[in-house]
């Protein structure tokens, strides 16, 4: 029986070859690569990454912070560039997530046949 590490890591392998990430990383790599896009783009990821740390602390966010953050995305989505990445970036998550899908079916399956023999 094959190491199940070594597929893990001939997965990580496909992800990062797929036309998924390559389209990203192409996507991405074009983004950095214009100072005004990058500046916007970090910009995004910055007020994303302070909400969430406010809501893992359990702090509340406030009205004005909502909107600032919406203000963001709004001027992120109307850049072409930064537009694409997300767009990219969305296409790897579908990708991701069907993987996710595909290697949690084992507990699915088992816990799925308990629950249908407690009913």
């Amino acid at each position: 029986m094959a190491n199940i590490y070594d597929s893990a890591y001939d997965l990580e392998k496909a992800i990062r070859n797929s036309d998924e990430f390559q389209a990203l990383k192409a996507a991405y790599d074009t983004v950095m690569a214009d100072d005004i896009a990058k500046k916007m783009f970090d910009d995004f990821r910055n007020t994303q990454i302070e909400l969430q740390q406010k809501q893992m602390q359990g702090l509340e966010i406030t009205e004005e912070e909502v909107e600032q953050a919406r203000k963001v995305v709004e001027t992120v989505q109307q850049h072409e560039q930064i537009s694409k990445l997300m767009e990219e970036e969305q296409r790897l998550n579908v990708l991701i997530n069907d993987i996710s899908r595909i290697i949690t079916k084992p507990l699915e399956e088992l816990y799925g046949v308990e629950e249908q023999e407690q009913e």
